[in-house]
């Protein structure tokens, strides 16, 4: 697909849905979709601006960070030159993964700082990290748009503490934070004398920040070279600003958007392995933004490969493919797709640092998608019952000293003879990552898929609450939720607070347990015991 897009090229599909982007273009370009789009035009999605003026400034921030590459480059010398072995990422959401996909995908080059990405309340978690890291030689990124999500300060709190027992009085040298203009972050960083606060453009949504100070400063960090990653983007940028017919992004926001409005609404990404992780991000991007009104984009990521009768008529596959990468599997299971008729788009990448480019064509797409399946691609108005559900239960413990006990839900069998065609299943995973837990869940998601060919996609909790839950609430009722849980063993305390990260984490996920039964959400919480990854195996094996 490149920078330029031939539809006879890029798509292997039967004649329905071919038309069907054929019409979807011809829509765009009869209603001047594209000019609107780079015009800032609010009317392509509602009447009303409310806050969509206030969110399109991703269209030209990889323009505006150019001017910036040296002086990051700068800052990242000076944070290499002061000895710190680790950069660590205390972020959720928008703030936290793109850097985890940098991460996964480009490591740190020699002499630069790990980055270690903390996006997750489950104390098991947060203390694999402390242990990781020496804590005088870590540099903590407080990331954060809103600057008072109560993940990231509760971070904070966390390894403000360890700092400022160790280092007094220049505890702030260890501290850098980024947020928008006039957070409480940003006062946060001032009072406590961080080393440096990056405020970034206030009109971008965390989901389409990938390219901003919440992308780059991490980025930089690690060494990588930012002018490789934002040059592709900027060339992107100025395709996305074509006719709609050879227009990158369009095209794939005309498949996205339509081929939805035919059923095939479960976006199934198959990526090289080298960027593999690109679906992390993809999937809050695509979740979040369409995931609403009873309708929306379904993201699959990082799903076990199955033979082609595994996949029902609902998906959509987009093919990820970097040049000279150990494509081997990859071209397997798509030429099989291909073979049993599935429709197939290509998006060929020369390299890694291509993956610049598609976060500004993905995020073209999913705003063209919008317009086209009549939503507010920019908004999330069901990510906030979770969170007040969270903030009822922390109240009830901090005057009572107890959770509200969670009823027994169901069983996994039990809820798989609940699917209909069209379905999907999300696990919901409030454990530690961990090899043997990755591998586990990996099996489940396989099992799920051959014995039963229900789409499935998988998020760790509370991460996946600030990218799927939009959709989990406020998209179609077409999803089955199984909630992970396990022995929390050792708590982990947060200065400050009455209640420890294992009562925070509880209580995110008793509240999203309650969201989606309150969305009459077939919904299941399943507690695993204190070996995860066994208690998931007896879950894979229970459903063959």
């Amino acid at each position: 697909m490149g920078t330029s897009s031939n539809l006879s090229e890029i798509l292997i599909a039967g004649p329905n849905e071919r038309a069907a982007i054929e019409t979807a273009l011809a829509m765009l370009r009869h209603n001047h979709v594209v000019e609107r789009l780079w015009q800032k035009d609010h009317t392509l999605w509602k009447p009303n601006p409310s806050e969509i003026n206030n969110r399109l400034g991703w269209l030209t921030v990889a323009q505006e960070m150019q001017s910036k590459t040296d002086e990051l480059a700068a800052f990242a010398k000076d944070i290499r030159s002061a000895g710190f072995k680790h950069a660590v990422i205390l972020g959720m959401g928008g703030s936290s993964l793109c850097p985890e996909v940098l991460r996964l995908t480009f490591g740190s080059r020699r002499g630069y700082p790990e980055l270690i990405v903390l996006d997750s309340t489950v104390p098991a978690w947060v203390r694999r990290v402390a242990q990781r890291i020496d804590a005088r030689r870590t540099l903590f990124i407080v990331s954060s748009k809103s600057g008072g999500t109560i993940e990231v300060m509760s971070f904070f709190k966390y390894f403000w503490s360890l700092i400022e027992k160790k280092k007094r009085a220049r505890a702030g040298e260890n501290f850098v934070a980024i947020t928008d203009p006039g957070t409480r972050l940003e006062a946060l960083a001032a009072q406590h004398g961080f080393r440096r606060a990056f405020l970034n453009p206030s009109d971008i949504g965390g989901r389409y920040s990938a390219l901003s100070y919440f992308g780059l400063v991490p980025a930089a960090l690690t060494g990588l070279d930012l002018n490789a990653l934002l040059d592709p983007a900027l060339k992107m940028m100025r395709a996305c600003n074509t006719d709609a017919a050879v227009n990158p992004g369009a095209v794939l926001g005309a498949a996205l958007g339509s081929l939805a409005q035919l059923g095939r609404d479960k976006v199934t990404l198959v990526s090289s392995p080298s960027i593999r992780a690109f679906g992390l991000w993809a999937e809050q991007l695509l979740a979040e933004s369409t995931g609403k009104e009873d309708q929306g984009l379904v993201p699959i990521a990082q799903e076990p490969f199955a033979p082609p009768d595994a996949y029902g008529s609902d998906r959509l596959f987009v093919v990820l493919r970097v040049e000279r990468d150990r494509n081997a599997a990859l071209d397997r299971h798509v030429a099989a797709l291909k073979s049993a008729g599935h429709p197939v788009m290509h998006i060929g990448l020369k390299d890694r640092y291509a993956l610049g480019a598609e976060f500004f064509r993905w995020e073209v797409a999913t705003a063209i998608a919008g317009h086209i399946l009549s939503i507010h691609p920019f908004d999330q108005p069901n990510v906030q019952e979770s969170k007040d559900n969270t903030q009822r239960v922390l109240a009830r413990y901090q005057s009572a000293r107890e959770l509200p006990p969670v009823p027994a839900t169901g069983t996994l069998p039990d809820l798989l003879q609940q699917a209909q065609p069209g379905d999907y299943i999300a696990l919901l995973a409030y454990l530690d990552e961990s090899a043997e837990t990755e591998a586990a869940l990996a099996d489940l998601r396989a099992a799920i898929l051959r014995q039963h060919h229900l789409a499935n996609s998988m998020g760790y909790g509370p991460r996946y609450l600030h990218s799927t839950g939009q959709l989990h609430k406020g998209g179609a009722n077409n999803g089955l939720f199984v909630q992970l849980t396990a022995r929390a063993g050792r708590d982990v305390a947060i200065p400050g607070e009455l209640f420890s990260f294992r009562v925070l984490a509880a209580a995110q996920a008793n509240g999203d347990l309650e969201a989606l039964h309150a969305h009459d959400r077939r919904a299941i919480r399943i507690e695993l015991g204190s070996n995860p990854a066994v208690g998931i195996r007896r879950l894979a094996q229970s459903i063959l």
